[in-house]
């Protein structure tokens, strides 16, 4: 018998659903694309809160209604070597490779380089960087209760500081809104939507969904319908805070371009706004705030990560990949920002739509029994337009000449794949790959059933 819960029940999952998602770092993309997308902003914000905030939603509700234990769980119904490959790199992309290294580059854009010369700029992050993974590596050697406690703080704290700042945005605009820029020009909404993929927040939700179903559990809501249910009702509480929140960021950063000029990273935009509008001290309560929220959103990181690789190979000591992960983040920080997001983003068209996909599977999985014909299919299918998409990307980024080979795939699937040239050429062969595999599972008989009561 399930617990009847309460709104408050709701809202503190909700909040806690929420400050899951918001990282420090994700305040950065919604005031660039504000600044990029200028009056075409309401259109593009639409498209990034899709992937943004839907998705991350969806990642969760999956993982409650497919019953799977976590991660590895569910995309095993692929092929067991596919569910660990697929988590592991994963976990290494919420990890070490790209959003950990993040925490520490937001920290520094927001929190010191507007108080330092140009000049000296790559000197002070290494010194920056030394010193913020540090600190965490000592958190997670030991992950202390005043981790939690400070994390607590920082989620109320950063809504009240954004929403004063959004506020004077909203009644004291910086400027007119611009013209809109580059791929914002002809299509606002998937230039968003593919935006939207640098949060990481569909393939954390993945990873980390299962903290929130726990939590569901533990008020006395153990039946797969209700904590779906409790779930689905939190999540809307999440979703509309996270909503509103991105959105009026996006606003921020559309109306400061007269002022600030085009940027080409978010962090500048919201340390110019603070200083525009509160002076020194906006500026630095604001960089005080942001630099606490990284360092928790890290330790957390790096303890996830350490944590699961550690269970992988139990023959590594925890601490030895806390070491690992601390000191490669710290390396691949010192990049920077603008080329941390800019690696990333092949990385990201590669992993998005197999995580999409696998989403889409977990709930359509009972109408095709859970076969495993169907799961394997469709990221199959998926895997080898996502895998082009990614290296295309990867080459753009680095202003390299497509090899031959490589351009003569692209040239096909820009010839038979809707959508491909907005980046999403995978969505329409996966849907029809699941339809048609779906059929043939639901028609035929075999024993290759991959059930949630068969996985635990």
């Amino acid at each position: 018998m399930d617990t009847n819960l309460n709104f408050k029940s709701y809202l503190i999952i909700g909040m806690m659903l929420f400050a899951l998602f918001f990282g420090a770092g994700n305040l950065i993309f919604p005031a660039q694309l504000g600044q990029y997308a200028g009056t075409e902003v309401a259109i593009a914000i639409t498209g990034f809160l899709i992937t943004g905030v839907g998705l991350p939603l969806l990642g969760i509700l999956a993982l409650g209604f497919s019953k799977s234990n976590d991660l590895r769980d569910l995309s095993s119904r692929v092929h067991p070597v596919y569910g660990l490959i697929f988590t592991s790199l994963l976990y290494l992309t919420i990890g070490p490779f790209f959003a950990l290294p993040r925490t520490a580059a937001v920290a520094y854009e927001i929190g010191i380089a507007p108080f330092t010369a140009d000049s000296s700029g790559s000197a002070i992050l290494l010194v920056f960087s030394i010193i913020f993974f540090a600190i965490a590596l000592s958190l997670s050697l030991n992950p202390l209760e005043i981790v939690n406690k400070i994390g607590k703080f920082l989620s109320p704290a950063i809504l009240v500081t954004l929403a004063v700042l959004l506020i004077a945005a909203l009644f004291m605009p910086m400027g007119t809104i611009g013209a809109p820029q580059d791929n914002y020009t002809d299509s606002p909404f998937l230039t968003g939507f593919l935006e939207g993929y640098n949060t990481m927040d569909a393939l954390a939700s993945l990873v980390f969904g299962i903290i929130v179903i726990a939590a569901v559990r533990k008020l006395g809501v153990n039946s797969a319908k209700g904590v779906l249910a409790a779930t689905l009702k939190s999540a809307v509480i999440a979703a509309v805070l996270l909503a509103v929140v991105y959105t009026g960021i996006a606003y921020l950063g559309a109306t400061s371009t007269s002022t600030l000029g085009l940027l080409d990273t978010g962090g500048p935009v919201l340390s110019g706004a603070s200083a525009h509008y509160f002076g020194t001290f906006g500026q630095l309560l604001l960089a005080v705030i942001i630099t606490l929220a990284c360092l928790t959103t890290a330790v957390g990181l790096i303890v996830a990560n350490a944590g699961f690789f550690n269970k992988l190979t139990p023959m590594i000591n925890y601490k030895i990949y806390v070491v690992i992960f601390s000191v490669f983040s710290l390396i691949v920080t010192n990049a920077g920002l603008a080329n941390i997001i800019a690696f990333s983003i092949p990385v990201l068209m590669f992993l998005y739509p197999l995580a999409i996909v696998l989403i889409i599977l977990a709930f359509l999985s009972p109408l095709f029994k859970h076969r495993r014909l169907v799961y394997a299919a469709a990221i199959i299918v998926t895997f080898f337009i996502a895998a082009v998409d990614g290296m295309k990307t990867l080459t753009a980024s680095i202003s390299v000449e497509n090899p031959q080979w490589l351009q003569s795939i692209i040239d096909l699937y820009n010839s038979i794949l809707p959508l491909y040239s907005e980046g999403l050429g995978w969505l329409l062969p996966a849907l029809v790959t699941i339809f048609i595999a779906g059929i043939i599972a639901r028609f035929s008989s075999g024993e290759d059933v991959t059930s949630a009561e068969n996985q635990n």
